[in-house]
């Protein structure tokens, strides 16, 4: 099966789902640290939305914590980050082909409520500002209605 991004699938602002195999075509992240499953609703040079099924098989519940598994906090912002270096590859296109998205800060993260699995958890992501390589984002993650964790953070886009 032929993965490449098919960008005839997006009118010029908007582009209804991102599936695993092009995530992983967009982005560098494997498992274990791939915070992916999918991405929904991308509007060009706006917004996104990451979703992650949480399962009991995530690695990290190993060890946090094997009696009660809760999610670490900053794998929420992981994938928050995640979300949003798809959002920047569809919003650059071919221009984003073989960069990174690095972290540069996050700022003012709240975590309000455990996410543990068989959660699914759905992270809003948008863009507050871009000035060159240096983008900042909005992200806020949900489990149903409830909001679970909000940041805003920054990343730089470099080449490989």
């Amino acid at each position: 099966m032929d993965t490449k991004l098919d960008h005839s699938q997006m009118n010029d602002n908007a582009r209804e789902a991102v599936d695993i195999l092009e995530v992983m075509e967009m982005i560098p992240h494997r498992q274990p640290f791939l915070m992916l499953d999918r991405v929904e609703d991308i509007v060009i040079r706006q917004s996104a939305t990451g979703i992650k099924n949480v399962t009991i098989n995530e690695p990290f519940f190993l060890g946090h914590f094997p009696v009660r598994p809760v999610m670490p906090g900053v794998l929420i912002i992981e994938a928050m980050a995640q979300t949003a270096a798809v959002l920047v590859v569809e919003t650059l296109g071919e221009d984003a082909l073989g960069k990174l998205v690095y972290f540069m800060t996050i700022d003012s993260a709240r975590f309000r409520k455990p996410v543990v699995p068989g959660d699914q958890l759905k992270l809003f992501v948008s863009i507050q500002r871009n000035r060159g390589n240096v983008w900042k984002f909005s992200g806020e993650g949900k489990v149903g209605d409830t909001v679970v964790a909000q940041a805003t953070y920054s990343a730089m886009i470099m080449d490989s």
